[in-house]
């Protein structure tokens, strides 16, 4: 056995569980949802949208907490530094952290409004049945993580408006395929401890130049709806500039992807696919916005 963890070494553990940056982006996605459902800040609503934020930020890292307990024994193949496997969170640790972050994220939502209380109580039901039942449906499972990560532009709008409008569905759908994208593309990365533990994602099922080829398919979508706003001017010329960098990245993760399926690249364009990501939501903001 190595050395018992000390203090900050847990704490640290606690925090690469709940994995932030993923979860700050998805409480950006509420505030670009009521931003593009606006075109601006609801300055009217903006108790509201912070209690938005709450959740989404609290939700998904409930589920990410979840999640590594469920995956403990994957990880110890697939990621041995993950903090379950290596020792600095104990997994009923894991289970606590998840329920208390979910209380929160339910009742920041139940404060914000019931139609926001309904929908974040479907996510997060959502979000634990991948975690427990659909991961092992392969890309229905895949499915279910990007609807969780599509919704928080629906919440926003949800929060601004009290409904979801076309431009709003819009930018969700590209999120959803392009998160899609990455999931097939994680499957690629994840083949050793899937296949051991029975979870047939494509990857698994039907190997990896299938699912490099699934994937590039979901990027490509994406970047095809992407057009459909400028085509219909329902965005101002600042969505341009950063949409094209997103649209290049996504083609480059596409090109790379299907050029070479070994599991190093095929977390390389995992990762670089959140950045691209993230560029999509700046071009979401500007073209709203300016």
């Amino acid at each position: 056995m190595g050395p018992r963890p000390g203090p900050m070494d847990r704490l640290k553990g606690f925090i690469k569980l709940l994995r932030p940056p993923n979860c700050l982006m998805m409480s950006f996605a509420v505030v670009v949802g009521a931003v593009v459902a606006c075109g601006g800040l609801p300055s009217d609503r903006l108790v509201e949208l912070a209690l938005g934020c709450i959740t989404g930020f609290s939700l998904l890292a409930a589920s990410n907490a979840l999640n590594d307990y469920y995956d403990r024994e994957i990880d110890a193949i697939n990621e041995p530094n993950r903090p379950i496997p290596s020792g600095l969170v104990r997994p009923w640790e894991a289970i606590a952290l998840s329920l208390v972050l979910t209380a929160i994220g339910l009742s920041s939502a139940y404060l914000t409004s019931l139609p926001c209380f309904i929908t974040a109580l479907i996510a997060a039901a959502v979000a634990d049945s991948y975690v427990t039942i659909g991961k092992r449906t392969g890309l229905l499972g895949n499915a279910m993580v990007s609807f969780c990560v599509a919704i928080p532009f629906a919440y926003g709008s949800l929060i601004a408006l009290g409904d979801v409008t076309n431009l709003v569905a819009l930018f969700a759908s590209m999120a959803f395929l392009a998160n899609l994208g990455r999931e097939v593309n994680k499957g690629i990365v994840d083949i050793p401890g899937d296949a051991a533990k029975g979870i047939r994602t494509v990857a698994v099922s039907l190997g990896p130049k299938a699912a490099a080829g699934l994937a590039a398919a979901f990027y490509l979508t994406a970047v095809g709806l992407s057009i459909i706003p400028i085509l219909h001017g329902t965005v101002s010329w600042a969505y341009i500039p950063p949409i094209i960098i997103t649209d290049a990245g996504f083609t480059w993760a596409s090109i790379s992807i299907a050029r070479d399926q070994s599991r190093e690249n095929a977390k390389r364009v995992k990762n670089a696919v959140l950045l691209w990501m993230t560029t999509g939501m700046v071009s979401f903001v500007a073209g709203s916005m300016l």
